[in-house]
């Protein structure tokens, strides 16, 4: 019999930008977390179509490759798991209301902000 693999939590990082995407995933795979990354919310969909369930945390960026933005995928993902922990970062004032339960994060935010979402999305 093969060992029980231990539970890990999993991520889906939403950025259209190379280099933030690549550094939010560093510091979540750092953190112990599976992370899925996609540049286009429309992507990210797909992803949430499957695996809405398992996922504890989305971030996105409100402005994203494709046709969706990030605060439309943010209620596509609380509708299809409203458990999820969605944060929603962009450098300007939001211009649509985010789904009950998201949050908002004015860029720039801190590497630290992450560890900590990443902690809070695993509590049960």
């Amino acid at each position: 019999m093969g060992q029980a693999k231990p539970f890990r939590a999993t991520a889906l990082i939403v950025e259209d930008d190379l280099m933030q995407r690549e550094m939010l995933c560093v510091l979540l795979e750092e953190s112990g977390y599976d992370v899925i990354q996609c540049e286009s919310a429309e992507a990210a969909e797909r992803v949430l179509e499957k695996n809405a369930g398992a996922l504890c945390l989305m971030m996105t960026d409100v402005q994203l490759a494709g046709r969706m933005n990030g605060v439309e995928l943010a209620h596509v993902a609380k509708d299809r798991n409203p458990r999820l922990d969605v944060v929603v970062t962009s450098g300007r004032p939001l211009a649509q209301p985010l789904p009950d339960g998201a949050k908002f994060w004015a860029k720039p935010w801190a590497p630290l902000d992450v560890l900590r979402e990443a902690e809070i999305a695993q509590l049960p």
